[in-house]
This record gives structure tokens, C-alpha cells and sequence, in this order.
């Protein structure tokens, strides 16, 4: 099977109702994010940095994957799919994805303040569970949910490029990628590979580097992708 790899950012679970961050009503429009979602804030103000993330998790529980999230799980069929994604939801493993990688980290599990990537602290705790003040982690430090805050690194950062090295197919979906260190993927991506990047709007860097472009939202395009798939 060729390896079918799958870079996805926030457009892909918009769809399913999840706030977007970045563009003109994102989340980081609307609220602090260096209060609500570095590592600053989140010792500055614990209690509400854990309102917004309660918050965000509460909704997650609500919501469902959509169309391109199981077109993704399907074509697990005729591919080696890896799916790569700059989302914290559950969405793509709820669709029956098998093989993701969170860069950011996964709302669905907490961890501790002191040491965030400790294994020994890192747990499952269900969506509609809040996060409280005073909860502890294995290692006796508070809790928090299991992202990547601004002022850390993002851990998969390494494994994340191993992927794409060897892909046989790149997509990109619903992301801007003017994330970094994320947007440094693209030049990973093996020149010999056809790539495609679905997205409504121009995509940064993705015309110089060689990649179809879908003009639409993930819901749509994935449908014109697998034609595109099935034509290689």
C-alpha cells in the first residue's frame, strides 16, 4: 500500500462545529490567548485558564465527526494512512482513524503543571469531567489538560517529520500553515510525491512548493480528492 499521509489543521473540524483560532472570529479574536493558554498564564491564573479549557472540552463532547473525517478513516482501505494533526480533538479517531499523531496535544487527557510529557502523567478523563482546581496529577502537580501551551515545545515535532519524509502521497487540510514549527513540514514532504492541500482560501507556500490546490472546505473537497486519488 503507498503511504497516504495527512496534515489537518482547524478547517477540517470547524465543519463540525469547533472554533477555529486564527482567522477574523477565531478564538485568539475573541480571548487573551498568552492569559488563557501559555505557560505564564496558565500559573498566573490557574482557575481561569482551566474555565477555558473546561469549556473547550465540555463542547468537544457535543460535537461529531463529519464528512471528511470518515472519508479519511475509509481510505485507511486502499492506503497506509497517517493522519498528522494540529488538532486537539478526538474527531478523526471517533470517524475510526487508527493512526494519528496530535502535534498539539489531545483534549480528551490530562496531565501535570511540573513535567507535562511525564508518561507516568498523562491519563484519559472523560470530556464531561471538568478539570478542577486542586486536582492532582500522578507527580502531585496540578492538573491540566494534555496541549501544547505557548511556551512549549511540541514534542512530535521529530516523529512528525519522520512521517512525511516517507510519504508516497501528501495532503494538507484546513490549515493555513503559518503555524510553525508545523509549517516546516512542507519542505519534508519527498519531491517525487503528489501532494494536495484542500482549503477555501490560498494556502502559504503551497503553490511554489508544487501542490494541487482543492478551492473548498474539507466536507467538499475530500470527495474531489479521492477522484483525483483514484486517477494517479
Amino acid at each position: 500500500m503507498k503511504h497516504l499521509v495527512v496534515l489537518t489543521g482547524a478547517g477540517i473540524s470547524a465543519e463540525s462545529g469547533i472554533a477555529t483560532f486564527r482567522d477574523k472570529n477565531g478564538l485568539w479574536n475573541q480571548v487573551d490567548a498568552m492569559q488563557l493558554a501559555s505557560v505564564s498564564g496558565f500559573r498566573r491564573n490557574r482557575a481561569l485558564a482551566l474555565e477555558f479549557y473546561n469549556a473547550r472540552r465540555a463542547q468537544l463532547a457535543t460535537v461529531h465527526p463529519n464528512h471528511a473525517h470518515e472519508v479519511l478513516a475509509q481510505l485507511e482501505r486502499d492506503y497506509r494512512v497517517s493522519i498528522i494533526t494540529q488538532n486537539v480533538d478526538d474527531l478523526h479517531e471517533r470517524a475510526g482513524s487508527t493512526n494519528v499523531l496530535h502535534l498539539h496535544g489531545e483534549l480528551t487527557k490530562v496531565t501535570g503543571m511540573n513535567n507535562p510529557n511525564n508518561p507516568d502523567c498523562i491519563t484519559t478523563k472523560p470530556l464531561t469531567e471538568p478539570i478542577l482546581l486542586g486536582d492532582k496529577a500522578a507527580d502531585g502537580s496540578q492538573m491540566r489538560p494534555f496541549v501544547v501551551l505557548f511556551g512549549e515545545p511540541v514534542p512530535q515535532m521529530t516523529r512528525a517529520m519522520q512521517i512525511v519524509e516517507s510519504a508516497d502521497i501528501m495532503v494538507i487540510i484546513g490549515t493555513s500553515l503559518v503555524v510553525y514549527p508545523a509549517a516546516n513540514l512542507l519542505n519534508e514532504v519527498p519531491w517525487r510525491a503528489p501532494r494536495y492541500v484542500i482549503d477555501p482560501n490560498v494556502v502559504a507556500d503551497a503553490d511554489t512548493l508544487g501542490f494541487t490546490h482543492i478551492a473548498a472546505k474539507a466536507t467538499e473537497g475530500i470527495d474531489q480528492l479521492v477522484e483525483q486519488l483514484n486517477a494517479l
